[in-house]
C-alpha cells in the first residue's frame, strides 16, 4: 500500500478550491507506518506539510473507519486544553480528512525510548495522564458533542459487544477468558459520570514534543461513555510493553527507559482526577478482556491465512496471560 494510491492531482484541485492559498507547489505523499487500521499519509508541497487520514483500502464496515467522526471530535476539542491537531478539511466521498502536521515523536519502540532516562520518562508519563484527565473534564455539550454517543449503559453495551466478538472468533477452549467475562458481567460498576472517551488511549497514539504531549491522535473509537475505561485500557498496553517490549501489539514503555509502573500511573490518575483508586480494578480487568478478545480475533484470522504482516502469528500467545491478569485484578 503506497502513496501512489492517493489521487494527488485531485487532492490539489480540491484544496485549491476549498482552501485557496494553502498549497503552493506539486504535492507528494508518504504512507506513515505504524497504524493497523485507518491509513495515515504525510502530504507536502515541499514547503509545508499536512496529514491525510483515510479508511483502509477495501474496508467493508464504514462505521469502523468513520472519518467524519474522527474529524468531528478533534475539531470540537480544538479550543480546549486537550492538544489535538488543527483540522483543515473534511471530505465525504471518498472519505478522508486533512489536518495540520504536528512536529514531534511517536514513541512506538524500545529503541526510541531507550535514551530517555527516568526523569524524562516520568515527565512524559505524567503529562500523558494529565491530558487524559483534561479530556475527561471537558463537558461534551459545551463543545458541541452532546449527541456524540449514548453514554447511558455504556459499560453494559461494551461488554455485550466484546462478548459477542469473542464468540464469533474463538478457535479454541479458553476457560480463563470465559471466567473473566462472567465475572465482569456480574460486577459491572455504576458509572458515576460520563465524558468524552478516546477509546484507545496509549502513548503511541500521541505525538510527544519536548517531553510533553503535543497532540492526541487516532480518535476512531471515540464516543461518550465512562471515562475510567480509558485509564483501564491504558494500563493494559502499559503492562504489556513493560513485560515484553517486543510484543506484537508494540510500545516503547520499558522499565529500562525509566517509565513508572502502571500502578503508579493509576495512582497519579486517581490523584489528579479525584477518582477513588478502589474503583479502578474492574476497568483494568475490562481492558485486559477487551485486548484479549482483539488478540483472539487476530489469532483466528491468522490461522486462516487472513493476516498480512509480521507478528500476527504470535499474537495468540497474549490471550491467556491477559485473561489471567484480568482475573487477578478482580480478585
Amino acid at each position: 500500500m503506497t502513496a501512489a494510491e492517493l489521487d494527488l492531482a485531485g487532492l490539489r484541485n480540491l484544496l485549491d478550491r476549498e482552501r485557496p492559498g494553502l498549497v503552493n507547489g506539486p504535492l507528494t505523499a508518504e504512507l506513515i507506518t505504524g497504524g493497523k487500521s485507518n491509513l495515515t499519509y504525510a502530504v507536502t508541497d515541499g514547503a509545508a506539510s499536512w496529514i491525510l487520514r483515510r479508511p483502509p483500502l477495501g474496508h467493508v464496515l464504514a462505521t469502523a473507519h468513520d472519518m467524519g467522526r474522527e474529524y468531528r471530535v478533534m475539531a470540537a476539542l480544538a479550543d480546549t486544553a486537550v492538544p489535538v491537531p488543527r483540522m483543515l478539511l473534511p471530505h465525504e466521498d471518498p472519505p478522508f480528512y486533512l489536518m495540520e502536521y504536528v512536529e514531534g515523536t511517536v514513541f512506538r519502540t524500545p529503541e526510541q525510548t531507550a535514551g530517555l532516562g527516568r526523569e524524562r520518562a516520568r515527565t512524559i508519563s505524567h503529562h500523558l495522564v494529565d491530558v487524559l484527565v483534561t479530556l475527561h473534564a471537558v463537558d461534551p455539550a459545551t463543545v458541541g458533542l452532546a449527541d456524540f454517543g449514548r453514554p447511558d449503559g455504556y459499560l453494559e453495551r461494551q461488554l455485550r459487544r466484546w462478548s459477542q466478538q469473542l464468540e464469533a472468533s474463538k478457535s479454541r477452549d479458553l476457560p480463563d477468558l470465559d471466567t473473566l467475562v462472567e465475572r465482569l458481567h456480574s460486577t459491572v460498576p455504576r458509572t458515576s459520570r460520563h465524558s468524552i472517551v478516546h477509546g484507545d488511549y496509549r502513548l503511541d497514539n500521541t505525538i510527544v514534543r519536548e517531553d510533553r504531549i503535543a497532540a492526541v491522535v487516532d480518535w476512531e473509537m471515540a464516543t461518550l461513555g465512562d471515562p475510567l475505561a480509558d485509564i483501564g485500557l491504558l494500563t493494559v498496553y502499559w503492562d504489556l510493553s513493560m513485560a515484553n517490549p517486543h510484543n506484537p501489539v508494540g510500545g516503547g514503555v520499558t522499565r529500562e527507559a525509566g517509565f513508572p509502573t502502571s500502578d503508579e500511573l493509576v495512582a497519579y490518575y486517581a490523584e489528579q482526577s479525584g477518582v477513588e483508586p478502589e474503583r479502578l480494578p474492574w476497568y483494568r480487568a475490562f481492558g485486559h478482556f477487551k485486548l484479549a478478545v482483539i488478540a483472539e480475533g487476530i489469532h483466528y484470522r491468522d490461522l486462516r491465512g487472513l493476516t498480512v504482516g509480521p507478528g500476527f502469528d504470535r499474537i495468540g500467545e497474549l490471550v491467556v496471560p491477559l485473561a489471567r491478569s484480568g482475573l487477578e485484578l478482580l480478585s
